[in-house]
Protein backbone atom coordinates (compact mmCIF):
# COMPACT_ATOMS: atom_id res chain seq x y z
CA UNK A 1 0.00 0.00 0.00
CA UNK A 2 1.34 3.43 -0.92
CA UNK A 3 -0.37 5.37 1.87
CA UNK A 4 1.78 8.03 3.55
CA UNK A 5 -0.09 7.69 6.85
CA UNK A 6 0.28 3.90 6.85
CA UNK A 7 4.03 4.45 6.34
CA UNK A 8 4.04 6.77 9.38
CA UNK A 9 2.14 4.18 11.45
CA UNK A 10 4.60 1.47 10.38
CA UNK A 11 7.62 3.66 11.22
CA UNK A 12 8.78 3.84 7.61
CA UNK A 13 8.42 7.65 7.66
CA UNK A 14 9.24 9.90 10.60
CA UNK A 15 6.71 11.93 12.53
CA UNK A 16 6.65 14.02 15.67
CA UNK A 17 4.28 12.02 17.83
CA UNK A 18 2.02 13.70 20.36
CA UNK A 19 0.06 10.64 21.53
CA UNK A 20 -0.07 6.99 20.56
CA UNK A 21 -1.93 3.90 21.64
CA UNK A 22 -2.61 0.56 19.99
CA UNK A 23 -5.40 1.99 17.80
CA UNK A 24 -4.68 5.70 17.19
CA UNK A 25 -1.71 7.95 16.43
CA UNK A 26 -1.59 11.73 16.91
CA UNK A 27 1.29 13.62 15.33
CA UNK A 28 2.32 17.13 14.32
CA UNK A 29 1.21 18.34 10.89
CA UNK A 30 4.27 19.16 8.77
CA UNK A 31 2.42 22.12 7.20
CA UNK A 32 0.59 23.66 10.18
CA UNK A 33 -2.16 26.18 9.54
CA UNK A 34 -2.51 27.19 13.20
CA UNK A 35 -0.12 27.43 16.15
CA UNK A 36 -1.33 23.97 17.18
CA UNK A 37 -2.11 21.66 14.26
CA UNK A 38 -1.93 17.91 14.72
CA UNK A 39 -3.37 14.98 12.81
CA UNK A 40 -5.31 12.17 14.45
CA UNK A 41 -5.32 8.91 12.49
CA UNK A 42 -6.48 5.37 13.09
CA UNK A 43 -3.72 2.81 12.75
CA UNK A 44 -6.13 0.75 10.68
CA UNK A 45 -6.26 1.97 7.08
CA UNK A 46 -9.69 3.40 6.29
CA UNK A 47 -9.69 5.55 3.16
CA UNK A 48 -12.28 8.15 4.21
CA UNK A 49 -15.27 8.76 6.46
CA UNK A 50 -17.40 7.22 3.70
CA UNK A 51 -15.54 3.94 4.20
CA UNK A 52 -16.19 3.62 7.94
CA UNK A 53 -18.04 0.39 8.66
CA UNK A 54 -20.19 -0.65 11.62
CA UNK A 55 -17.22 -2.45 13.16
CA UNK A 56 -15.16 0.78 12.98
CA UNK A 57 -17.50 2.91 15.12
CA UNK A 58 -15.62 2.19 18.36
CA UNK A 59 -12.42 3.24 16.58
CA UNK A 60 -14.04 6.58 15.68
CA UNK A 61 -14.78 6.99 19.39
CA UNK A 62 -11.11 6.28 20.16
CA UNK A 63 -10.12 9.02 17.70
CA UNK A 64 -12.40 11.48 19.50
CA UNK A 65 -10.95 10.46 22.88
CA UNK A 66 -7.46 11.03 21.42
CA UNK A 67 -8.58 14.49 20.27
CA UNK A 68 -9.62 15.35 23.84
CA UNK A 69 -6.35 14.02 25.26
CA UNK A 70 -4.22 15.80 22.65
CA UNK A 71 -6.07 19.10 23.19
CA UNK A 72 -5.37 18.84 26.93
CA UNK A 73 -1.74 17.79 26.39
CA UNK A 74 -1.17 20.67 23.95
CA UNK A 75 -2.80 23.24 26.23
CA UNK A 76 -5.76 24.18 24.03
CA UNK A 77 -8.63 22.29 25.69
CA UNK A 78 -9.83 25.25 27.73
CA UNK A 79 -9.34 27.99 25.10
CA UNK A 80 -10.96 25.90 22.35
CA UNK A 81 -10.03 24.13 19.18
CA UNK A 82 -11.38 22.88 15.89
CA UNK A 83 -11.65 19.22 14.89
CA UNK A 84 -11.97 18.79 11.11
CA UNK A 85 -12.42 15.81 8.82
CA UNK A 86 -12.09 16.41 5.08
CA UNK A 87 -13.93 13.80 3.02
CA UNK A 88 -13.56 13.37 -0.72
CA UNK A 89 -12.33 15.73 -3.43
CA UNK A 90 -14.85 18.52 -2.78
CA UNK A 91 -14.08 18.27 0.93
CA UNK A 92 -10.38 18.87 0.12
CA UNK A 93 -9.25 15.42 1.26
CA UNK A 94 -5.71 15.02 -0.04
CA UNK A 95 -4.55 11.95 1.89
CA UNK A 96 -6.95 9.05 1.55
CA UNK A 97 -6.49 7.63 5.04
CA UNK A 98 -9.14 8.76 7.50
CA UNK A 99 -7.85 11.59 9.69
CA UNK A 100 -8.87 14.57 11.75
CA UNK A 101 -7.10 17.89 11.94
CA UNK A 102 -6.99 19.24 15.50
CA UNK A 103 -6.26 22.95 15.33
CA UNK A 104 -6.04 25.70 17.92
CA UNK A 105 -3.71 27.95 19.83
CA UNK A 106 -5.35 31.16 18.64
CA UNK A 107 -8.80 32.41 17.72
CA UNK A 108 -9.65 30.62 14.48
CA UNK A 109 -11.52 32.39 11.69
CA UNK A 110 -14.90 31.38 10.40
CA UNK A 111 -15.13 28.47 8.01
CA UNK A 112 -15.60 29.87 4.53
CA UNK A 113 -16.90 26.71 2.87
CA UNK A 114 -15.37 27.37 -0.55
CA UNK A 115 -11.70 26.92 -1.32
CA UNK A 116 -10.02 29.28 -3.82
CA UNK A 117 -9.05 26.19 -5.83
CA UNK A 118 -12.77 25.43 -6.39
CA UNK A 119 -13.98 28.78 -7.66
Amino acid sequence: MDCIFCKIVNGDLPSTKVLENDKVLVFQNINPEAPVHVLIIPKKHIASMNDVQEEDLALIGEMHRAAQEAAAELGIAESGYRLINNCGPNGEQTVFHLHYHLMGGKRLGALTGISPSHT
